[in-house]
């Protein structure tokens, strides 16, 4: 019996993706507290660029149907989640105290800070629907 091949090289994640109940708030919150401008919006998703990849916010309930894209393009196959979800962003060491005050200004709770033992640090909390959202400063990963 052969061993089985090494699968291929992955390159990154591409894209992130979070569920929302309510759109509206959910793009109210993403723009106000992290700055985050859409590249592409309808009633079903939000694609918002984070550096290298893209955090895709979809409404709940609205992807359990596959997806046909137009011109014989392909299609996506369906998909949906729930519950409370996790996301870390990366920031700069050096804005981390700014971090720290405009969430405080936005009114946003932080849950959690951590201080990893390579000096990183995280700051936890949470979005409209409960999702823990993560800011992180490098060093955490070792490719980050």
């Amino acid at each position: 019996m052969t061993s089985p091949q090494p699968a291929p090289p992955l390159g990154g994640v591409i894209e992130s993706v979070l569920y929302t109940a309510d759109m509206k708030q959910a793009r109210d919150f993403f723009k106000r507290v992290l700055g985050l401008e859409p590249h592409l919006e309808d009633e079903r998703f939000t694609a918002y660029p984070t550096g290298n990849t893209m955090l895709l916010v979809f409404q709940r309930g609205q992807t359990g149907e596959t997806v046909r894209l137009p011109n014989g393009m392909g299609t996506i196959p369906p998909h949906d989640g729930d519950g409370r979800q996790h996301l870390a962003l990366a920031i700069p060491a050096e804005s981390l105290d700014d971090w720290e005050a405009h969430l405080a200004d936005q009114g946003i709770e932080i849950e959690g800070r951590t201080r990893w033992p390579k000096g990183s640090v995280s700051l936890y909390f949470r979005d409209p629907d409960g999702h823990l959202l993560e800011l992180v400063t490098p060093g955490l990963w070792p490719n980050y």
